[in-house]
């Protein structure tokens, strides 16, 4: 199965690539926008365990943002890097009953398209897992940098080993107005590779963020800009989804885990756009992921962008 998600993947993005250069030809296609927001539930719950902490970065590439995604599929284009780590609720003492330690860097490419309305977004990738990410020495050096707890030998250990994973996704949505300042967004998505799950959910707008380009970070839902628009002030927004999941690489059947199957978030979030400032903090509820958690999380959400 992997070995087919892998050519998948692999084609998909040679379609997209493929499509894109005579698109670049043409209508000098360059970079039109650029994302980066930073998750840690130490800007949450305050605690350090499973979904801890990730990092997303989206650079947009196409023609000048006319406020809207184009009709072409390949046209409008997002290249993601993510590295994200999982980790038991304790790092010190290795618990058979916790999940294990993560690191996974994945690198994915999206096209995002709208027609008569409906927003659609479809990608592919891969994700790289394990001590070859080296993501387990960053948390050791930034924990031993604060004075926190660094993971042991033995919780390293049973870190999830070294593999690839190619990835699919897609996500379908609509923009509902409320008023000239309020919207509401349903939204079905669906991936595959490193986690398999479909998930339905909304999101809803109070401000000025339908001006700009927003992008979804697949861990907390939260969306985030990336292309910015005309309009200055806060926007709050609001969300809440459900998936069904029936299979995750970060909790193998194989070594015992039991999944949840059924997953639900839900998260808050404020932006502020000014002249040459635009930031975001959100809060995300995670559920319970694995049928020995004892309870879901609070993880925050950050973004920065300065101008100069």
């Amino acid at each position: 199965m992997y070995r087919q998600l892998a050519v998948m993947a692999l084609s998909f993005c040679l379609a997209l690539q493929a499509s894109a250069e005579p698109l670049e030809q043409e209508s000098a296609r360059h970079r039109i926008g650029y994302g980066l927001v930073f998750s840690n539930d130490l800007l949450g719950d305050g605690k350090d365990r499973w979904r801890t902490g990730s990092l997303t970065s989206s650079r947009i590439y196409g023609q000048d943002w006319q406020g809207q995604a184009p009709a072409t599929f390949g046209e409008l284009l997002e290249l993601r890097i993510q590295g994200q780590i999982i980790a038991p609720s304790d790092l010190t003492q290795l618990n058979p009953a916790d999940r294990p330690w993560v690191g996974a860097l994945t690198v994915e490419l999206n096209s995002h398209v709208q027609r008569n309305g409906t927003e659609i977004a479809l990608g592919g990738g891969v994700t790289m897992l394990g001590p070859q990410t080296q993501l387990d020495e960053i948390q050791g050096w930034l924990h031993d940098l604060a004075g926190a707890p660094e993971p042991s030998d033995a919780v390293l250990n049973g870190q999830i080993g070294n593999s690839f994973r190619p990835v699919l996704s897609a996500e379908i949505g609509r923009q509902l107005p409320l008023s000239d300042r309020a919207a509401l967004r349903p939204f079905v998505e669906a991936r595959a590779g490193d986690e398999t799950y479909m998930r339905a959910g909304v999101d809803f707008s109070y401000g000025q963020l339908s001006q700009g380009f927003l992008v979804r970070e697949s861990i907390t839902g939260q969306r985030y800009r990336t292309a910015k628009g005309e309009a200055q002030g806060l926007t709050l927004t609001a969300g809440a989804d459900i998936a069904y999941v029936s299979n995750s690489v970060f909790l193998p059947d194989s070594s015992g885990y039991s999944l949840e199957n059924t997953r639900q978030r839900a998260r808050l979030g404020l932006h502020w756009q000014g002249q040459r400032t635009t930031a975001f903090y959100g809060l995300t509820y995670l559920g319970k992921e694995f049928s020995s958690q004892s309870e879901g999380q609070l993880t925050g959400s950050l973004q920065l962008q300065l101008r100069f």
